[in-house]
């Protein structure tokens, strides 16, 4: 065991998260042990359980960080192109779903029905909404009621596909993505006046 240190509960809290991050990453969901995670951050099983009643609790305070922490890769920038923002966003989340495979597949398949983690998801799925709805040429509410609408199937869209690709890549990881990006902008042509990427197909 890594010789223990005092640390504030901040950095201990943020310790916690790391190794769980790690472990997440690295291995199933049913594989991670509460021992292995106090183990490896250096403290006593009763100081983790103090700070995260079960594993299931570790696991959605990391999965909240993660989800931050993609929103915030995430910009909507309207001086770049729509295809230019839905690149660098996607390429964000893909770079993130492959580097932590079991995390991923733990939050929609293992822990699908739970409720705090079904709540994290749904949050991030709003807030890229909001941020897509920012930045397209919407003339008035109606419009901006119908893409929204749309936006919200093809996000969950995106989420199930990825997960499966995960399991099974069919495809190429740059042929998953143009292929998400082909069916938002599919979708939401029909209902806007102006064209919002002239610049696709690429």
């Amino acid at each position: 065991m890594p010789p223990r240190q005092r640390l504030s509960p901040a950095d201990r809290r943020a310790r916690f998260l790391a190794v769980g991050a790690r472990l997440f990453a690295a291995r199933p969901y049913e594989e991670v042990l509460m021992e292995d995670v106090a183990e490896e951050a250096g403290v006593s099983r009763a100081l983790l359980y103090r700070h995260f009643p079960g594993k299931r609790d570790l696991f959605a305070a990391v999965y909240q960080q993660a989800a931050d922490q993609l929103l915030v890769n995430t910009r909507f920038d309207p001086t770049q192109t729509l295809v230019e923002q839905l690149t660098e966003g996607l390429d964000a989340h893909l770079d993130y779903f492959i580097e932590n495979r079991n995390a991923v597949l733990a939050a929609n398949r293992v822990l699908v029905g739970d409720p705090v983690i079904q709540t994290i998801m749904n949050d991030e799925l709003d807030a890229l909404r909001a941020g897509l709805l920012n930045v397209l040429p919407l003339a008035d509410e109606n419009a901006r009621e119908a893409v929204s609408g749309v936006l919200k199937s093809w996000l969950v869209f995106v989420q199930v596909l990825c997960v499966d690709w995960l399991t099974r890549e069919t495809c190429s990881r740059a042929e998953l993505r143009d292929v998400c990006i082909g069916a938002v902008l599919g979708a939401i042509r029909p209902l806007l006046a102006v064209d919002p990427a002239s610049d696709w197909p690429r």
